[in-house]
């Protein structure tokens, strides 16, 4: 399966797509996440994966070396060194990673933070990227592709998802995934209110008629302390989820293979 998993800055796109980590890591020979803002320690400290700081040195490995690493170490949270590896190096690195993935013979989750990085709707979609999203599901291959910039990504990636995940988005504008699902795009919108008569029985807000769009949830102190999203794939499946329920035991640190299954909400 290949995930499209979006939303807005500051909707906990990174914790919720953790929570899909955590939950899924043990269901795969391996997990590699990609990853581009120093985000996802939590599941090193929590014994899920090891860790690898991608610099300078690693910025020069080839194809087989990288192959080397990963065979090594099946859960592994790669780590863009923030002040030495670009946006530019960093999308040249995970073309080479990429390309090691493509070529081991395993079940794997692969997740790339940040994508619109990785796949720039401006430039061209470097193959090995491309095969990931494409046809990497066939060699047991499932991927996450995690973005805050819709209009951004190159629109091969998330038109080749087969299931996704959106939370909210100023606007309702969430892009090429507007093609993809069956129920109105304002419901994204967190300032919209559409008719509940407008929206499938599955998606209307549990335990309150309005507002019928997606919402943050924050305590007190004005801390998010939840968000809701919605659920879809190609198999007609369809769900509204809040993370404000979800269980995972790794901390967040925030700045047609296998299925993908879902944390457990409570």
């Amino acid at each position: 399966m290949n995930l499209g998993f979006v939303a807005q800055s500051g909707w906990g796109k990174g914790y919720h797509a953790q929570s899909w980590m955590e939950s899924n890591a043990r269901e795969y020979e391996a997990l590699v996440v990609l990853d581009y803002c120093a985000e996802y320690r939590g599941l090193v400290k929590a014994g899920v994966a090891d860790h690898l700081i991608v610099g300078p040195v690693e910025a020069q490995m080839s194809v087989s070396d990288w192959m080397k690493v990963l065979r090594a170490n099946p859960q592994i949270v790669l780590e863009r060194h923030k002040s030495e590896i670009g946006t530019e190096r960093w999308r040249e690195i995970a073309t080479r990673i990429a390309s090691a993935l493509r070529r081991l013979d395993r079940d794997q989750l692969v997740v790339v933070d940040e994508a619109h990085f990785v796949a720039p709707q401006r430039e061209k979609l470097p193959k090995p990227i491309k095969e990931l999203a494409t046809t990497g599901r066939g060699a047991g291959t499932s991927t996450m592709w995690v973005t805050q910039r819709t209009a951004e990504i190159d629109k091969t990636i998330l038109t080749q998802c087969q299931a996704r995940m959106v939370g909210g988005f100023d606007g309702g504008e969430i892009g090429p995934l507007s093609s993809s699902i069956e129920y109105p795009a304002e419901l994204h919108n967190p300032a919209a209110d559409p008719a509940p008569s407008r929206i499938p029985d599955e998606l209307l807000p549990s335990g309150r008629k309005r507002p019928t769009s997606l919402q943050k949830h924050k305590n007190d102190a004005g801390q998010t302390v939840g968000s809701e999203w919605i659920y879809s794939d190609d198999d007609g499946n369809r769900r509204r989820v809040d993370t404000g329920t979800v269980s995972m035991q790794s901390n967040h640190y925030g700045s047609e293979g296998n299925d993908l299954e879902p944390p457990e909400y409570a």
